[in-house]
């Protein structure tokens, strides 16, 4: 199964609330919006990419256990960017500081924010280009620091806040820099 983008714009544009209702009522497909209110359906992973997701989760989650500066969140999680997209990363940290500041109801609903720290792993079915467009958008929507692994490709491509993306060879050892300190990820 591939990606599938329908564009909404000749006939409705979904608030934020209107989306989140789209999201409940259906539940079994795994939804984004781009800023273009073009509505992104995203396909599942296979067994593969979903043990690496898990695992990917697991050691920043660790990580994070042990440092309590902040909250992760899984795939699952979509994030209301400040351009008005609604983008699911397949890990991501917010600093603890910046989720504190949000009431209930958007913690309870989708966080209107960009995380700090965002994880895009390329699964079989994906194609790079619109990965790599997602990773961008994070970024200039506030990411401080992403990584988007490829495996099919074995490297990852870090974004950074004004800087030109670097690719680095795999296997690597990424470093969470001063966004996530002391976080270490063999890949």
């Amino acid at each position: 199964m591939n990606t599938v983008v329908l564009n909404l714009e000749p006939i409705a544009h979904l608030s934020d609330e209107q989306f989140y209702q789209l999201c409940l009522a259906n539940r079994d497909l795994s939804l984004e919006m781009n800023a273009a209110g073009e509505l992104i359906i995203v396909p599942p992973v296979g067994g593969e990419s979903g043990n690496q997701e898990a695992d990917l989760i697991t050691d920043l989650n660790n990580w994070n256990r042990q440092t309590k500066l902040g909250k992760v969140f899984s795939s699952s999680t979509i994030f209301i960017l400040p351009n008005s997209a609604k983008r699911s990363p397949d890990a991501a940290w917010v600093k603890l500081e910046r989720w504190e500041v949000l009431t209930p109801e958007q913690r309870q609903k989708f966080p209107p924010l960009v995380p700090d720290f965002a994880i895009e792993l390329r699964s079989q079915t994906d194609r790079l280009k619109p990965i790599q467009q997602k990773m961008q958008e994070y970024i200039e929507n506030g990411l401080r620091l992403g990584w988007l692994i490829n495996p099919q490709d074995a490297n990852v491509e870090i974004y950074r806040i004004g800087k030109a993306v670097e690719v680095i060879q795999m296997p690597a050892i990424l470093y969470g820099e001063n966004i996530l300190p002391g976080f270490e990820l063999q890949v």
